[in-house]
């Protein structure tokens, strides 16, 4: 075989790679020549397919979101995909056709940023219906926000997310809104909260009242009941000047959670876990009119009504003037009430005997007999008008017959029956450690107070009794837990007058199982007729005062003689009290067992029935004796007792 020079085959092999590659130069410089010749049609269409993303300020998917008004999210979100495929085409395609690759990242990227806010907007308004939907009128605030939102961007249709995403999205925010949130005391946060709660009756409200009428025909007949639309000078002004309701104080967070309070915490394990407040003792009013506005035979039609409640805020009004230098302003509200009152057509029915209103602190801050400003209280029960209502008070007069004594707001507001039984259940199993107690301070300016002479044989009880005396300085007295404890470790407690016949410290003791033994009939007997038991020996001890005073009776030999099942029995029918010493939370309310507001509420509508009654057999009103209203309401007669002494006015002395 005939052999090849060495340097022959690698000159064919030079040849070779040299014409193969002058022939790719060839075809590479055709290419870019072609693609920089193009005629001025096409680079003028080339050049608008790419104005998207020259400038991000300038592209259509901008002008879209801010320039028109009919595009929406669905919109916006189409430009960024058109974007994609019908401005770009193939990312290739795209820089060997003289495209900046780098410039179209950047231009998609920037595209991008600038389309998030507008989703975002657009997810939050569907967000926020979404949730409405859930947690009905609480969040309109929230939802009204989102769509003012929308609204300025010129946006009418919001974005929405697939099904299962907008599911999966409202979770988060459903379980925030159910967070509890610490209560804030500020004046700004309170003031909020009582303009939404009292001066703008939410929509829930207005239906039911609406739709109460004939939502129970059967069983609310002879029990509807109608609200005045009072003028807010009455009632809404007074929340948002609660800082001015009283001179030491603010008593804007008292205001809170429907007239309860700020929530207290169980940390000493004294109370429930639930349903306990910091509830002020004259907030009353407050508590009930929420109470009235949720009660379940409402109606809209007066005619219908059996009874009409006229909510009027009498304790907070009075309450500013009491020690204030400008008492002239004592009567003014009161005057000009009954002054709008008489106007009405529905006081013209029966010049308001069947009307009704609470005050929420003791009647003798409504009773001042005379005209001189500089005395005690207001002239509001004494007025013709007033006289003809029923007044409710957490201490009535036992010579007047238009004012009922309903009970003092406890700390415990339950939002259901098994709060309320867990708790009986609860002060049933408890072991009392005290024979009694006593919670308050004496009077030395009142000489005929057997206050002294009771925190002296408690101090001399010893282990036997527990004292938790109240003076100046000391903030014992005011500590809900404080109370509860001491009351939940006594079989008895002491509850002698103070400043007037009744104590609020009465409820606080019933609430915790505590015995109360009193001193004076004017304390209870006498007051709190549709709530107490007549029998009065069923749930209390009754020590005259005049004994403790003159004779010396040992409160200690007298309890400890009590039989242990007495004590026993005794201690359960307090227990059984309980329901009916509360004021439930108006948004959920008690099921099987009534509560204070449902006994006054019955013991309003069968008193305003009896009038009627009365009225239409022609009975003359002006012939009724108020002096003896005390004995003929709790024992049926006018004739002498035993108890006469305690109610002799000109011996009117609080002990």
């Amino acid at each position: 075989m005939k052999k090849v020079p060495i340097l022959k085959r690698g000159c064919n092999k030079f040849w070779y790679f040299t014409v193969v590659f002058l022939l790719w130069f060839l075809l590479l410089y055709f290419f870019f020549h072609s693609g920089s010749k193009l005629d001025k049609k096409d680079d003028f269409l080339l050049k608008h397919h790419y104005d998207g993303f020259v400038d991000a300020d300038e592209s259509s998917f901008g002008g879209v979101n801010r320039n028109s008004n009919e595009e929406t999210g669905h919109v916006a979100a189409d430009s960024v995909m058109d974007m994609d495929t019908k401005a770009t085409g193939n990312p290739v395609d795209n820089f060997f056709t003289g495209g900046d690759w780098d410039k179209y990242l950047r231009e998609v990227s920037n595209a991008e940023k600038e389309s998030k806010p507008e989703n975002q907007m657009h997810l939050t308004e569907n967000e926020a219906r979404s949730i409405n939907k859930v947690f009905g009128e609480g969040n309109r605030e929230e939802s009204g926000v989102a769509r003012s939102a929308a609204r300025e961007n010129q946006v009418k249709k919001p974005f929405e997310l697939p099904r299962e995403g907008r599911r999966r999205r409202v979770k988060k925010p459903g379980r925030e809104k159910r967070v509890k949130k610490p209560v804030d005391h500020s004046l700004r946060a309170e003031e909020k909260v009582i303009e939404e709660v009292i001066e703008q009756p939410d929509k829930e409200d207005q239906i039911r009242r609406q739709t109460n009428s004939g939502s129970h025909p059967e069983s609310c007949a002879g029990r509807y009941i109608y609200i005045h639309n009072l003028p807010s000078r009455f009632n809404g002004d007074l929340f948002r000047h609660c800082q001015s309701l009283n001179e030491w104080s603010n008593m804007c967070p008292y205001l809170s959670n429907f007239g309860f309070g700020p929530r207290l915490k169980n940390s000493e394990r004294t109370l429930s876990n639930t349903g306990w407040y910091d509830t002020n003792q004259f907030m009353l009013e407050i508590i009930f009119h929420h109470k009235m506005k949720r009660y379940r035979c409402l109606t809209n039609d007066s005619s219908l009504a059996s009874a009409i409640f006229v909510p009027y805020y009498s304790g907070l009004d009075v309450a500013r003037y009491l020690w204030n230098a400008d008492k002239k302003m004592k009567d003014y509200y009161s005057r000009h009430l009954v002054k709008w009152l008489r106007g009405s057509p529905e006081w013209k029915r029966l010049w308001g005997r069947d009307h009704f209103m609470v005050a929420g602190r003791i009647t003798w801050d409504f009773r001042r007999l005379t005209n001189n400003n500089n005395d005690w209280g207001n002239q509001l029960m004494i007025l013709p008008e007033s006289r003809n209502m029923t007044v409710l008070t957490i201490e009535s007069s036992p010579w007047n017959n238009n004012d009922f004594a309903v009970p003092y707001p406890t700390y415990f507001h339950p939002s259901g029956d098994n709060e309320v039984f867990q708790w009986q259940n609860r002060m049933r199993r408890l072991r009392r450690q005290f024979l009694f107690s006593f919670a308050g301070g004496p009077r030395p300016d009142l000489p005929d107070s057997i206050r002294s002479d009771i925190i002296e044989q408690c101090q001399a009880a010893r282990e036997r009794c527990l004292l938790l005396e109240c003076i100046t300085g000391s903030s014992n007295c005011y500590e809900p837990v404080n109370l509860m404890k001491m009351f939940q470790s006594s079989t008895f407690c002491l509850q002698p007058p103070g400043d007037s016949y009744t104590r609020r410290s009465t409820f606080d003791s019933i609430l915790a199982g505590c015995i109360p033994v009193f001193f004076h009939p004017g304390s209870s007997y006498a007051q709190y007729l549709w709530h107490f038991p007549r029998d009065y020996t069923k749930y209390s001890v009754f020590i005259p005062a005049n004994k403790i005073k003159d004779e010396k009776v040992s409160i200690e030999r007298t309890l400890s003689r009590i039989p242990i099942q007495k004590v026993w029995a005794m201690r359960e029918e307090v227990i059984k009290l309980i329901p009916g010493m509360v004021y439930a939370d108006p948004s959920y309310g008690l099921e099987t067992l009534k509560d204070a507001f449902d006994l006054t509420i019955d013991g309003v509508l069968e008193r305003v029935e009896k009038i009627k009654m009365d009225i239409k057999a022609g009975k003359n009103f002006s012939e009724d004796i108020e002096e003896y209203t005390w004995k003929k309401n709790l024992f049926g007669t006018e004739g002498k007792h035993e108890w006469d002494h305690f109610f002799d006015r000109s011996k009117m002395i609080m002990y």
